[in-house]
């Protein structure tokens, strides 16, 4: 319906900056080396990648020993935790996380699960924070592992991860964190966090897919879950992604420069998204409105709309944006984030994520609250739910 578009999914995946991607096609067609090789040009190919550890450890507040290079988050998540917990000589073996983790974690404690290994999920409430004591009342003798995310990819919150980090740090369990939404949004430094093992990937701060970090502090138990060659200190195994680790290092290097001034200004923009939806539609709040979130990030519940059909009203008009939603086996099952923070399966369907970045300005944020207000209206009319309100305007947040 309209010939300009807005993109507002951030939180899914961001777009290759300009000097990213100028940074990888000439990776691509000049530096074809194979790292491991001792002539000049996987010579050539070494120094990018040991340039970009560089980066990306400064980027973290790390040692640059201490980066391990994956395929992206999901590699990292799992290798975290299957490492971890391999390297353990504690029988039985138990394993902390909670209850808003990203499938990526979920999903490999499940597998942890049926391989005889205990795992405790631990809730959150409203506020879609986890409780530091709740973390330490879940640990047992034989724990091995706590598993955390920095900051929740659907509703933003940001979990209390130094405080967490300080109570496994005197149980002597190893903490790892999925900081996969949190990094190039808020500053993240392994030394100031107190964790042991963080996960990262390049596509969430405008670097290219298929590439991310596993950083794991010296010291702490770790069994490759790979065999292959020496690759990355005998840690992951498999031919470095050369351009695409060249151009990680140019993300997170950019993205340490920017990211204070840039938080701050997509912040200022989801506040005032977040007041003209609550001003102009009726029925609309803003899930964990009163939780310290990621500033670029907004999940917007609209009583009486399904988010699935907001989700494809505001693509035709131009606005790409996403809802809470998993489809599985031809069923759509609410986001197990927004029922772990008490939200019933009709309400959480109701719910859609606005992720914003570099590329959205102003203009666009009040343009995505008149076609949303839009769409809300006509899909209400299309469609009234049972108790929707019927006006649009003086919403209450």
């Amino acid at each position: 319906m309209t010939s300009t578009r807005a993109y507002f999914d951030h939180n899914a995946t961001t777009p290759l900056r300009a000097e990213v991607l100028e940074g990888l096609q000439a990776a691509l067609a000049e530096t074809y080396g194979n790292a491991s090789s001792i002539h000049r040009d996987g010579q050539q190919a070494r120094q990018l990648v040991e340039e970009a550890r560089r980066k990306v450890a400064l980027f973290l507040g790390a040692d640059p020993r201490e980066i391990v290079f994956t395929s992206g988050g999901t590699e990292s998540d799992n290798t975290a935790i299957f490492g971890v917990v391999s390297a353990s000589g504690r029988e039985p073996k138990h394993v902390v996380t909670t209850a808003i983790e990203h499938p990526a974690v979920l999903n490999a404690c499940e597998r942890l699960e049926q391989s005889g290994v205990a795992v405790s999920y631990v809730p959150v409430g409203a506020s879609g924070v986890v409780n530091p004591e709740d973390i330490e009342a879940a640990l047992r003798p034989r724990t091995v592992l706590v598993s955390v995310m920095h900051a929740n990819n659907e509703i933003g919150t940001v979990q209390p991860v130094t405080e967490i980090a300080e109570i496994c740090h005197r149980a002597g369990v190893p903490l790892h964190v999925d900081a996969v939404q949190s990094c190039g949004k808020l500053s993240v430094d392994c030394g100031v966090l107190g964790v042991n093992l963080l996960s990262m990937s390049a596509h969430k701060l405008y670097g290219p897919k298929g590439v991310g970090v596993l950083w794991i502090r010296k010291g702490t138990p770790f069994t490759k879950l790979l065999y292959g060659g020496h690759h990355e200190r005998d840690r992951r195994p498999g031919t470095e992604n050369v351009p695409g680790i060249h151009a990680l290092g140019i993300a997170a290097s950019l993205s340490r420069q920017e990211r204070e001034t840039e938080a701050r200004r997509q912040l200022e923009l989801r506040d005032h998204l977040e007041a003209l939806l609550v001003q102009r539609i009726d029925g609309v709040s803003i899930n964990a409105a009163g939780s310290t979130r990621l500033p670029n990030t907004s999940n917007v519940r609209v009583e009486g709309v399904d988010g699935e059909p907001l989700v494809i009203a505001l693509d035709l008009r131009g606005f790409a944006v996403s809802s809470g939603a998993a489809c599985s086996s031809g069923s759509v099952e609410p986001s197990h984030v927004l029922t772990a923070i008490g939200l019933s399966r009709e309400d959480a369907r109701s719910c859609i994520r606005i992720s914003l970045g570099a590329s959205n300005t102003r203009e666009q944020v009040e343009a995505l609250a008149g076609a949303m207000e839009e769409a809300v209206h006509h899909l209400r009319r299309l469609a009234p739910a049972k108790g929707a309100p019927i006006s649009s305007g003086g919403g209450a947040r």
